[in-house]
Formats: structure tokens, C-alpha cells, sequence
């Protein structure tokens, strides 16, 4: 027989979504057929799975040790010391982690063998003892946004159930603000708000744009701001109205100006020419998400209200508005 005692990173889910982490191999049907024979019970009384748990109540699974081990599986994916690189953490408390992804790496594995930010974010937390592999069993920490592979900047990670779940719906009512900062091709002198419809190719993962509504396109609206230009390069601040995928690379380069290192959207290199990309050795496009603004919350979150967080700009944007004088 095992007690659990619910904490705040399990309270307020439902008691069969629980379960369902706790023993993550078991079928739903072993769980509501236990609970039909008392053999799983809610603060000592018979249960149906619907119940909210509160921080505080008693599971007790009447089950042999041998079974609840044979129903779980924890996977941790442990980081070799030798490829780990240190993690940028620019604000962590104990519901929230905000991290300045590099350029290069995944926010979420594409395939099994992939290291991610998540894998990351979950090793970092358990060298820091914030969470344990036990703990794991009925909540496991994650990412709230995710970045391009090639682009960098802030990323915000769900530490407590309470916290994920905030994130989670700012990003998802767009609540949240996010700033970006980009390096694009050409002299851009005003700031605009542009409008457009976007198209998707999932085979290969490509977008469109279109002046005008096309079958299965989405509205995209986009809004920049120069902050330096010499001419041949522009700093831009970008904030995006609508948030769809590869939205600013594409829109960018749509209206002539891609952005420095983004072969896929335009910014080719001239054989005949030493371009940006070849004299600052520039391998990816030069996106950066700076700068994260939370809204008005309620409690417990209230202490973050109002509060702006930003992410130091890499090295090879500072290489770039160095060398052709952007500042």
C-alpha cells in the first residue's frame, strides 16, 4: 500500500489525470475499476476520478509495490558533461524559470535522440534539487514557448503545476508581450505595422506570404520599429500582433528585407561579394526574443505584474551593430 499526501504541484487536477502521471503505463480502465473496488480511495472514502484534488488530501493506492512499479516509468534523459553547455537563467522563482535559449538549440526534441531545452530546463532543476525523480512521477517541468531552432531569447518554463498552468494561458490569450530584435538586409527608416496572410507547407516546413487571403492561409499582422541603421543593415524592434509560425522571418523578408544569417527566407549570399554573413561569420538568422512583459495577474502571480524581464543580446548581433556601426 503507498500514502501520497497531495502537494501544491499536484492540487488542483483531476484525481484520474493524477493517476494517470503517477502510474504513467497503467490503461484509465485500472484505475476506475480500482477505485470501484476501494482499492484506490480519496481521503479515506470511495472515488469516482472527477474529484479536483486539494493540497493536503490522502490518495492511498491498496496495491502491491510490485504492480505500482510495473505501471511507472520515469524517463530522465541525463546530459553528457562534456556536451552540456551552462543554461542562461535570467529570472527563477519557485513557480517560474525564464531562460535565454542559444541559437542552435531545439526548444522541444524533433526525434527520441534529440537534446532540447526541456531536457535541459529538467536537469537543471534536479542538479538544483528543486525537483527529484520522485517528484517526477506526477509532475514533470516545461517549456510555456517555444523559439526556432536558430533563433534565440526567452523562453518561459512552468517550475510548479500553478505555474505552467499561468504561463500557459498568457501565452494562450496573448496576454503576455514579447519583443524581438532582428539584424534585416536594407535601409528601413519608419515604423510600421504590416498586414498579410500566411501559408504553411508542413513537408517542408516553409512558409508563404500572401497580400491577400489564399485557401488555408492565416491573417498575420506584424509590427516594427528601426533602432539604428547605417544604410546597408537595419536594427529593428519587432512585435508580433499575431503569432504564427516562422511569422517574422518570412514577413520580413516579403517586403524585401530578410534578416541577416536566414537562408531559408531569402538571405542569400553574393558569390561576387563579401556579405555580413561571411565577414562576421554569421551561421543563423539573427532573431532574438529580448524582452518578455507580464500582464496584470491575480494571486499567487501578482508579484510578477507589471514586471518586464530581457535577454542580453548574443554575440554575434554585437559583432554585426559593432562593426557596421548600429548603435
Amino acid at each position: 500500500m503507498q500514502e501520497i499526501t497531495i502537494g501544491k504541484n499536484e492540487a488542483g487536477q483531476r484525481l484520474d489525470k493524477f493517476l494517470a502521471k503517477y502510474m504513467n503505463l497503467a490503461p484509465k480502465s485500472f484505475f476506475y475499476k480500482m477505485m470501484r473496488k476501494k482499492n484506490i480511495t480519496l481521503n479515506g472514502k470511495k472515488c469516482e476520478g472527477a474529484e479536483k484534488l486539494a493540497e493536503g488530501d490522502i490518495v492511498k493506492l491498496f496495491l502491491s509495490d510490485e504492480t505500482i512499479a510495473g505501471f511507472t516509468e520515469v524517463k530522465v534523459q541525463k546530459i553528457q558533461n562534456t556536451k552540456k553547455q551552462k543554461l542562461d537563467v535570467i529570472y527563477e522563482d519557485d513557480h517560474i524559470v525564464l531562460i535565454n535559449k542559444p541559437s542552435g538549440m531545439l526548444s522541444q526534441k524533433a526525434k527520441e535522440s534529440d537534446v532540447s531545452l526541456v531536457e535541459y530546463l529538467i536537469d537543471y532543476l534536479l542538479d538544483s534539487g528543486a525537483i527529484t525523480e520522485e517528484s517526477m512521477r506526477s509532475f514533470r517541468p516545461s517549456i510555456c514557448n517555444r523559439l526556432d531552432r536558430n533563433t534565440s531569447g526567452i523562453v518561459a518554463c512552468g517550475k510548479s503545476l500553478a505555474g505552467l498552468q499561468m504561463l500557459s494561458e498568457v501565452f494562450r490569450d496573448r496576454s503576455i508581450h514579447k519583443y524581438y530584435q532582428c539584424i534585416v538586409k536594407g535601409e528601413m527608416k519608419d515604423s510600421r505595422t504590416i498586414d498579410g496572410w500566411l501559408l504553411k507547407d508542413e513537408a517542408t516546413n516553409k512558409v508563404q506570404i500572401f497580400r491577400s487571403e489564399v485557401k488555408d492561409s492565416l491573417p498575420i499582422r506584424t509590427k516594427y520599429e528601426p533602432l539604428a541603421t547605417n544604410g546597408r543593415y537595419t536594427l529593428l524592434k519587432v512585435t508580433l500582433i499575431t503569432g504564427r509560425s516562422h511569422q517574422i522571418r518570412a514577413h520580413l523578408a516579403s517586403i524585401g528585407h530578410p534578416i541577416l544569417g536566414d537562408s531559408k527566407y531569402g538571405s542569400f549570399r553574393n558569390k561576387n561579394q563579401l556579405n555580413a554573413e561571411d565577414k562576421y561569420h554569421i551561421r543563423s538568422q539573427l532573431l532574438h526574443s529580448y524582452r518578455l512583459e507580464f500582464p496584470d495577474l491575480k494571486e499567487p502571480f501578482s508579484y510578477l505584474s507589471g514586471k518586464a524581464y530581457e535577454a542580453q543580446l548574443p554575440k554575434d548581433f554585437m559583432k554585426v551593430i559593432e562593426g557596421e556601426d548600429l548603435n
